[in-house]
């Protein structure tokens, strides 16, 4: 399996609001930026969809060693999702879990690689979260503009 490094971020002009999200892919010397966003989201969202479009873009099965500021984010799929699972998507609260579908999405796309989940410190001065934290918020500067 190939090795590949995924860093990801999302952002939210207000939350909810206008939001966006970015990711970098790196093999080894070769990388690739993706972002996007949407008009009214979530930072929640925006955090999981980074990884997702990450995970979407690549080709084959690989070794995913990914990168995120988000907590919720790693614990929601290393930890909470079992018991999500277990009681039929409902939350600890017995309400249903919030952004089932993206859950969903990062199932399914983990299943397909060997992913191993990375927290970092968010604006701490690792160089490539600052820079999808760029990614992110310029992505949602834009959308903002757009509405």
């Amino acid at each position: 399996m190939k090795k590949v490094e995924l860093f990801t971020d999302g952002a939210c002009k207000g939350n909810p609001g206008p939001g966006g999200w970015g990711a970098l892919l790196r093999m080894g010397p070769h990388e690739k930026e993706l972002s996007g966003g949407e008009p009214d989201t979530t930072n929640n969202r925006m955090e999981m969809t980074a990884a997702i479009m990450g995970l979407r873009a690549l080709i084959e099965p690989c070794e995913v060693d990914l990168y995120t500021d988000s907590k919720y984010l790693v614990d929601g799929i290393t930890k909470w999702v079992h018991g999500w699972k277990k009681r039929g998507w409902v939350n600890a609260s017995k309400k249903p879990v919030r952004n089932a579908e993206l859950w969903h999405d990062l199932i399914e796309l983990t299943a397909h690689h060997r992913v191993r989940w990375h927290w970092v410190k968010g604006h701490s001065g690792h160089e490539e979260n600052e820079r999808v934290d760029r990614l992110a918020s310029d992505a949602a500067e834009r959308i903002a503009r757009q509405a």
